[in-house]
């Protein structure tokens, strides 16, 4: 039996959660419950996720066991989305510019919930995120590459030309040490890579042409993502050549 399973069944026994999750929040620490998260998006309900999302950064600050019940609401609603219920997308992408770092994480589990069952519609919201703000471009590009979703190589030429849009966009931006531009920096200097080996041949030729680019963030985004070992084992040698460019 799985840890998930396993939580799903304690939870099933009980009348309220809540203090259960409190208790197995493994906040305050750096990481919270995952599993018992997904667990808590399997098996509850609109009025369960609601009342979690009541848990605002001004009653649960980062850090704190009532932020875990704010991130098991937002993953909640991934899961009603992936049922089909479109209404809560607007409140999950509030969520995506939440201060709690954690908050923005569950808003991009919830979206991949949705990819699970129809990543083009999730591919098709996205899209739209990815004109908002840097947070909501972060939160756009974090959900769509999660390598379990990117299967079809037409869809990951579609990811990675939102990749293109969002990191030509970051030009614009004046203001780099704002605590939203880092997380995009941050985000997209993994992404790029999970795209790449998914679809080599559209992403190979995307990434080259940054990797002299004059924006100096824009390069070490690529450099970062040149370093992940999921790229140096598709092709070593590409790698090294392109890292040479970068500098």
């Amino acid at each position: 039996m799985s840890k998930i399973e396993e939580y799903r069944q304690i939870l099933q026994s009980l009348e309220i959660w809540d203090d259960y999750l409190y208790k197995e929040s493994g906040l305050p620490g750096p990481r919270g419950n995952l599993e018992l998260a997904q667990a808590v998006a399997d098996q509850g309900n609109l009025s369960i996720f609601e009342h979690y999302l009541q848990y605002s950064p001004e009653i649960a600050q980062t850090n704190d066991p009532g932020e875990f019940l704010a991130f098991c609401g937002v993953v909640g609603l991934g899961r009603l989305l992936a049922e089909g219920q479109k209404e809560h997308l607007s409140v999950i992408r509030k969520f995506a510019s939440d201060p709690r770092w954690r908050l923005r994480e569950a808003v991009a589990m919830g979206l991949q919930r949705w990819g699970d069952v129809d990543m083009s519609a999730l591919i098709e919201e996205v899209q739209i995120w990815s004109t908002g703000n840097l947070y909501e471009k972060r939160a756009a590009i974090a959900a769509l590459c999660e390598p379990r979703l990117l299967k079809n190589k037409a869809e990951v030429h579609k990811v990675l030309l939102i990749l293109e849009e969002v990191t030509k966009s970051i030009k614009l931006v004046t203001n780099r040490r704002s605590e939203d531009f880092v997380a995009l920096r941050k985000g997209l200097a993994y992404c790029w890579s999970v795209a790449l080996v998914a679809n080599p041949e559209s992403g190979k030729q995307m990434m080259e042409k940054w990797l002299e680019d004059s924006d100096k963030d824009i390069r070490w985004i690529m450099r970062e993502n040149l370093k992940k070992n999921r790229l140096i084992r598709m092709d070593f040698a590409w790698v090294q050549v392109c890292l040479e460019k970068s500098y």
